[in-house]
């Protein structure tokens, strides 16, 4: 019996609760001011590293209308994002980090289903790779 009056179970609820709250209603302008120096990963080239936001759409400061309509596109992406915080909270307590494996199912012309992966950190990148193609196979073989 423990001493304490709550579970494992409890605090990856609240934690994931408090998550969950954390990214509901993300701050318009913060998201613009967190663009500003954040990589356009699409920019990088072999020999030049990617360029910010701010350098691609708002070279002058001025706020310019690109800005503002990738800012607003960005913030809707993340009011529309779904709640992962559960997931999320049961990944790191596992002690597992998210891979950039993952299997989209589609139906006609949009995804139905996607599994997304993590590992434990020190699996080795063959044996992640065996074990994704193998779970797509197998749902391969049932579709």
């Amino acid at each position: 019996m423990s001493d304490r009056p709550y579970t494992e179970d409890d605090l990856r609820a609240e934690a994931a609760r408090q998550h969950a709250f954390l990214t509901e209603d993300p701050d318009f302008v913060g998201v613009g001011e967190g663009m500003e120096d954040g990589p356009v990963h699409s920019t990088s080239t072999d020999t030049d590293p990617a360029r910010t936001w701010e350098e691609l759409l708002d070279p002058e400061r001025d706020g310019t209308d690109a800005f503002n309509a990738a800012q607003r596109k960005i913030h809707d992406l993340i009011n529309g994002a779904a709640n992962t915080s559960e997931w999320a909270v049961n990944l790191g307590a596992d002690g597992l980090q998210p891979d950039e494996h993952a299997i989209t199912i589609n139906g006609g012309n949009k995804p139905i289903a996607r599994i997304h992966f993590a590992f434990e950190p020190g699996m080795p990148d063959e044996m992640r790779t065996d074990l994704v193609e193998g779970i797509g196979q197998a749902i391969n073989a049932h579709l």
